[in-house]
C-alpha cells in the first residue's frame, strides 16, 4: 500500500539500463522519502531490488499507461539515441526516440501535474563560439543535435512543468553498459592498441555522478528552466586522453594526435564547445568533480 505522507514523491526513471539511468536508480533505490519505478525497453533490469516494467517510450498508448497508473511526481528521461554517426542514417529511430517519446511523456505529464527532467547535449550548438551559457542561441550542426533541440522545443511547448539538462562527454562507471570516452581509452591502452585522438574538440567532461547530483538538485530545489551541467576544466579531447594514461599509469606513447576534419565522421562535431554552470552553481549548488577525483571513483569499479 502506498502513504502519501510517508513517502514524498514518486520517481519515474525512463532508460533505467543506461549508464545515466543505472547512476540514477542507484542514488535513489535507498531513499526512503520517495518511491521508485523504473522502465527501459529490455526486457529485465540492470539493478535488482526496484520496481522494473518494460515499456518503448516511442510507444504512445504505452506510455501514457505507464504514467497514468504510476502517477509520478517527477519523470527523469534518461533514454535517448545517442549515436551521433548512426542518427545521420537511422534519422526515424533517433527521432522517434529524442523527440516523439518526449512528446508522449510531455502529454502525459501535463494531466497529472508531474515534473519532467530531460537530458540534453552541447550539440545543440555549433562549436564556433563555446563553451555556451544557458542563453546562447543553439545551431546544431547535424541530426543527433536536431533531434536534441527539437526535443527541447516540445517541452516548452508542451504545457508541463519541465527542467532541461544540458551536458557534455559523459563518463562514468556503470554495468552492462557501452564503453564511454575513458573506458574506451583505458582498454584501448591496456591491449596495447594505438588510438588517435582530436586536438581540436574542446569540452568540459561530465562525470555521470555529478549529472545525478544536478538531477537531484533540481528535485530538492524544484527548479524548473534550463540548466547546463558538465564538468570543472574545459580541456580538448587529447589532453583528457594524457590525463586519463597517466592517471591509470598506460603507455602514451600510443596515442597519437589527429584533427576532426581527417576523421571523416558522418556527423559534424562542434569543436570548440563545452557547457558553463555557473548558473547551477549558484542556483542549486552544483559542484562537480574535478577529472582527477572522478578517475578516482571510477578506479574502484575498473578491473586495473
Amino acid at each position: 500500500m502506498y502513504f502519501r505522507d510517508i513517502i514524498k514523491n514518486r520517481i519515474l526513471i525512463t532508460g533505467a539500463n543506461g549508464k545515466l539511468g543505472q547512476r540514477t536508480v542507484s542514488f535513489y533505490k535507498n531513499f526512503k522519502n520517495f518511491e521508485l519505478l523504473t522502465i527501459s525497453i529490455e526486457d529485465e533490469p540492470v539493478i535488482d531490488g526496484v520496481d522494473y516494467l518494460q515499456c518503448d517510450i516511442t510507444d504512445r498508448e504505452k506510455v501514457k499507461k505507464v504514467v497514468f497508473d504510476y502517477c509520478p511526481d517527477f519523470i527523469i528521461n534518461t533514454a535517448a539515441y545517442t549515436n551521433v554517426d548512426k542518427s545521420e542514417t537511422d534519422r526515424e529511430a533517433a527521432w522517434k526516440v529524442n523527440v516523439k517519446a518526449v512528446e508522449y511523456l510531455s502529454e502525459s505529464a501535463r494531466v497529472i501535474d508531474a515534473h519532467i527532467i530531460h537530458i540534453s547535449s552541447d550539440y545543440l550548438f555549433d562549436g564556433k563560439s563555446g563553451p555556451y551559457s544557458e542563453n546562447a542561441v543553439p545551431n546544431p550542426l547535424g541530426y543527433y543535435g536536431r533531434t536534441k533541440l527539437a526535443s527541447e522545443n516540445a517541452l516548452r511547448l508542451s504545457g508541463c512543468y519541465y527542467t532541461i539538462l544540458r551536458t557534455n562527454v559523459l563518463y562514468g562507471n556503470a554495468a552492462d553498459s557501452s564503453p564511454d570516452f575513458v573506458k574506451w581509452v583505458i582498454n584501448s591502452l591496456k591491449n596495447g592498441e594505438k588510438i588517435k585522438i582530436v586536438t581540436d574538440q574542446i569540452n568540459n567532461p561530465t562525470f555521470v555522478d555529478d549529472l545525478v547530483q544536478g538531477i537531484n538538485k533540481i528535485i530538492e530545489f524544484g527548479k524548473t528552466g534550463v540548466y547546463n551541467i558538465g564538468g570543472r576544466e574545459f580541456i580538448s579531447r587529447y589532453d583528457f586522453t594524457m590525463l586519463i594514461a597517466d592517471y591509470f599509469h598506460l603507455s602514451k606513447s600510443l596515442v597519437g594526435k589527429i584533427i576532426t576534419e581527417q576523421l571523416k565522421q558522418p556527423a559534424r562535431r562542434p569543436l570548440k564547445s563545452g557547457l558553463i554552470t555557473l548558473k547551477a552553481e549558484t542556483e542549486l549548488g552544483y559542484h562537480p568533480h574535478t577529472i582527477l577525483e572522478a578517475l578516482a571513483e571510477m578506479r574502484e569499479g575498473l578491473a586495473l
